[in-house]
């Protein structure tokens, strides 16, 4: 049994309530066992301190959009590198990821179940996990690695024991692909909904699978004990037939309209809005040979994707923090928040967002998301104030310390 109290930090607790000077997190074991006024805890003298050195103490960050798996990278590099390499690529991607202050994470597609395993028994570090496999997306759509030439060329590799293919047309076939994936391990279901800025044949406004297919998705989810599913929309018809069949979260929501977001408000969906996805497509096409047509269509979707969050923000849409890591690179995902606050958000709803509102969205709300008693203790200590300077938790040396269910996985006091 061990007892570790972090003390000397303002306080941000990640419930949106104001910040605490004096407060002080006393974890035991792996879980927060008291967070108070620090008169308010009797010491015993065996425990070991974490002085936050005028810092900040918050919750763990938590990003329900990653694709923790891979990096996008040229075709011929893909190309050049055996399979299994990217299971030794994995643990530096997730030891960034625990670097830049994210102990918790969604993945949307593409990391198999011997991967969140290998972090829950020790072998490796990394974030915690919900798995959603592989994304069901229909011939032709957002997800679908045919390309212009007629060859097929996915982003990663799929159909192998553990991640099945996620092709699907058709209600049966849908139902059948749904059961697969969480025969497989998913703990979400990831849809396409629409087309996508990364598809070589569709465009982001095209509607992929029929309302009638996505309420089957929906339905077979909540056999297996209320699984959530979490639609990859983009244009407003396919935003609002996901909200109509019942998913539980909208990721991008690029053009996102007033429908949509009175739907989305009514329903309590979450949108998951990914700022910083297009930004980092732009910033990163000539190193990662990104095709021109996802270059062509990032230019054309940043404003609006700017506006759609500004607009859902303002409206009471209840968002949640996510990146997109993966097409980009995995330890850049705080960026996310100052995004999010140049488009209107106050650097505590970021903070929200990231945290309890996360968490809300992962169904996880009960172990992680804030500081309180009994939860996981998932835990940063934070140079400085991100309320007054969001955009400082973009670098990894803001974050001080991360603690991952009570194991220091980061120290550089």
């Amino acid at each position: 049994m061990t007892h570790t109290i972090i003390k000397n930090g303002l306080l941000i607790d990640g419930t949106g309530a104001e910040p605490k000077e004096g407060h002080i997190v006393v974890v035991k074991d792996n879980r927060i066992e008291y967070a108070g006024e620090e008169s308010g805890y009797t010491a015993t003298g065996n425990e070991t301190t974490i002085d936050a050195q005028g810092g900040t103490i918050t919750p763990g960050f938590i990003d329900t959009h990653v694709h923790i798996m891979f990096e996008y990278s040229p075709v011929s590099q893909r190309l050049a590198t055996p399979f299994s390499y990217m299971y030794y690529q994995v643990q530096e991607y997730m030891k960034t990821t625990l670097n830049a202050g994210v102990t918790s994470v969604r993945d949307a597609l593409g990391t198999d179940l011997g991967v969140k395993k290998a972090v829950e028994d020790g072998l490796v570090s990394g974030p915690r996990m919900q798995l959603s496999i592989n994304a069901l997306t229909t011939t032709g759509g957002h997800g679908d690695g045919y390309t212009v030439s007629g060859n097929t060329l996915d982003l990663m590799h799929s159909d192998y024991p553990g991640m099945p293919n996620g092709m699907c047309d058709g209600v049966e076939e849908v139902r059948k692909k749904t059961r697969e994936m969480l025969r497989a391990g998913a703990e979400v279901i990831k849809v396409h909904a629409t087309g996508g800025v990364l598809s070589a044949t569709d465009h982001p406004e095209f509607t992929q699978f029929s309302l009638e297919e996505l309420k089957v998705i929906v339905e077979e989810g909540k056999f297996r004990k209320n699984t959530r599913v979490m639609a990859h929309a983009q244009g407003a018809e396919g935003i609002k037939n996901a909200v109509r069949a019942g998913i539980h979260s909208i990721e991008h929501g690029i053009f996102i309209d007033d429908e949509a977001i009175e739907l989305m408000v009514e329903n309590g969906t979450f949108l998951v809005p990914t700022l910083l996805a297009p930004v980092a497509v732009l910033e990163t096409a000539d190193e990662t040979g990104m095709p021109a047509s996802a270059v062509e269509k990032s230019k054309e979707v940043i404003d609006i994707h700017v506006a759609s969050f500004t607009k859902a923000y303002k409206a009471g849409v209840k968002i949640a923090m996510g990146t997109d890591a993966g097409v980009f690179k995995h330890g850049t995902n705080l960026r996310e928040l100052e995004l999010m606050c140049n488009a209107g958000m106050t650097p505590m709803d970021a903070i929200v967002a990231s945290t309890k509102t996360a968490a809300e969205c992962l169904g996880w709300e009960e172990n992680v998301g804030t500081i309180e008693a009994g939860k996981f203790a998932d835990i940063l200590v934070i140079k400085g104030n991100p309320l007054e300077d969001i955009k400082s938790l973009s670098n990894h040396d803001t974050i001080q310390v991360v603690m991952k269910d009570g194991k220091i996985e980061k120290d550089i006091r």
